[in-house]
């Protein structure tokens, strides 16, 4: 199937959101805390009338999901770009075209196409800045033998999810992020 295919086949924005069971409040605090900065406004401005359009890949599970689609949806906006979702496991067939390190299902993956279905970038599953984040809170963890590993993980994790909902300046480090994709 080709990438216009896909975006055909793809949840608008709402229909992804209401379908939402796990992490919806969270992401959509995101949504509704973050805006555009003035200088990325006039940036994105140049992509206004191009066509341009994104399938997400994603799942609400996620916590990456929860930080980086609320972030592509003011930058989709801002560049008015039409946004479509696709669940990862139930769209293995494109996942497996956007593994990351060439071996991991990693989500989210934002695949920018044009009106002709030509991709044009794409982006995911973290901004650099927040994966060096990602490992080196990783790299405190005890090794996975220990008996606290499971325990200590989830900390971490826990810990990660409440930085992604209430630091704008990651919000803004993943904009920054997916907007140099896009002007690429």
């Amino acid at each position: 199937m080709d990438l216009n295919s896909w975006f055909q086949n793809g949840m608008t924005v709402d229909e992804y959101i209401n379908g939402m069971t796990r992490n919806k409040e969270e992401m959509l605090s995101i949504y509704e805390q973050f805006t555009l900065k003035d200088g990325d406004r006039s940036k994105l401005e140049a992509l206004k009338g191009k066509g341009l359009r994104v399938i997400v890949l994603s799942e609400d599970w996620c916590g990456d999901s929860l930080l980086n689609n609320p972030v592509l949806l003011r930058v989709a906006e801002g560049a008015d770009i039409d946004v479509r979702f696709l669940l990862r496991d139930q769209n293995l067939e494109l996942m497996d075209q956007y593994l990351t390190n060439g071996t991991s299902r990693a989500i989210p993956i934002f695949v920018f196409i044009d009106q002709d279905g030509n991709e044009i970038g794409v982006w995911g599953p973290r901004a650099p800045e927040m994966q060096e984040l990602v490992e080196k809170e990783r790299a405190t963890l005890p090794d996975k033998d220990a008996s606290d590993f499971q325990e200590k993980q989830m900390a971490l994790y826990k810990g990660l999810a409440k930085r992604y909902q209430t630091e704008p300046e990651i919000w803004q480090t993943v904009a920054d992020s997916i907007i140099a994709t896009l002007l690429k």
